[in-house]
């Protein structure tokens, strides 16, 4: 067969693709079938081999309330966290993207918690949340009302950490409306003023139904991040107390590395990924029909 020009182009092609894949692989797909497997085995004990049990660690899984409290506070956090985070982001866009006197410094200042480190952040807030010297209690304190435990208090906790994912993650998605909002024709509202069109209706008309493309990717990236929290909790909560601010990754964590129960860790894993892929398949089959990108 004949080596055609054709031919060398998809040579071309597949070899300019090969890197990406063979990271894919290393670190996507090969982990990802490895801990598929691991979830359908019972790990052998004293040196006895390893024992498939199938569904069986699923059905465990499932029976456990633990468990169901990690997935309820998972589904607060990311229901308090990505609403929370777009449109703050959004409205700090729309007020940074304007004609304002020191706009560098505003956006610089909206974007700062972002490059911060999490757990330096973590800390900061850490100082913020202590029950005698921390800032909100002494601002309580000030106005003449009772401090608050808002690490140490059940009922508190949870909304604690979602006050500060918010106010680490909504800098970082500003910078993607206030740069989709500089992408949008200037004609356009040119053309609404001289119709009469007031500045809500022409947001609602004109501006968001543009902004959509952005406000899907941003959806997305804060899903994903309302469900790969760690390393903040680890600093601020640990998880407690009584498990009112274990998170679903976490709670991963500890089974893998302080229970050692790496079997419940890929148990959970697995649950995981299946959910992201059903909310994968929604964002394909739905959002993206109705999302224009031109």
């Amino acid at each position: 067969m004949p080596f055609t020009a054709h031919r060398k182009m998809q040579l071309y092609g597949a070899l300019l693709l090969l890197p990406a894949a063979i990271l894919l692989a290393t670190f996507a797909y090969l982990p990802t079938i490895a801990t598929v497997i691991n979830s359908l085995f019972l790990p052998g004990f004293r040196g006895a081999p390893t024992e498939f049990v199938g569904m069986e660690n699923y059905q465990v899984l499932f029976d456990d309330p633990t468990f169901w409290k990690v997935a309820r506070n998972n589904l607060i956090y990311a229901v308090g966290t990505i609403p929370t985070s777009i449109a703050l982001a959004l409205c700090m866009a729309l007020f940074v993207n304007g004609k304002l006197r020191g706009r560098g410094f505003v956006r610089m200042a909206y974007f700062t918690p972002t490059i911060l480190p999490m757990i330096a952040a973590a800390n900061i807030w850490m100082f913020f949340y202590a029950p005698q010297i921390g800032l909100f209690n002494k601002l309580l304190g000030a106005l003449g009302f009772s401090g608050v435990n808002w690490l140490g208090d059940p009922n508190v906790a949870l909304g604690s950490v979602i006050v500060m994912s918010v106010w680490k993650e909504a800098g970082f998605f500003m910078i993607f409306y206030l740069a989709a909002l500089q992408g949008i024709p200037p004609e356009l509202k040119e053309a609404s003023d001289l119709e009469g069109t007031s500045r809500w209706s022409f947001f609602w008309r004109v501006t968001f139904p543009l902004l959509m493309p952005t406000t899907l990717f941003v959806l997305i990236n804060s899903l994903i991040n309302s469900v790969r929290v760690v390393d903040h909790l680890f600093i601020l909560t640990k998880g407690g107390p009584n498990n009112a601010t274990n998170l679903l990754l976490y709670y991963v964590y500890e089974n893998a590395f302080s229970f050692f129960d790496r079997t419940t860790a890929a148990t959970i894993t697995v649950v995981i990924l299946l959910v992201l892929a059903v909310v994968a398949t929604l964002k394909f089959t739905i959002l993206d029909r109705r999302t224009h990108y031109q």
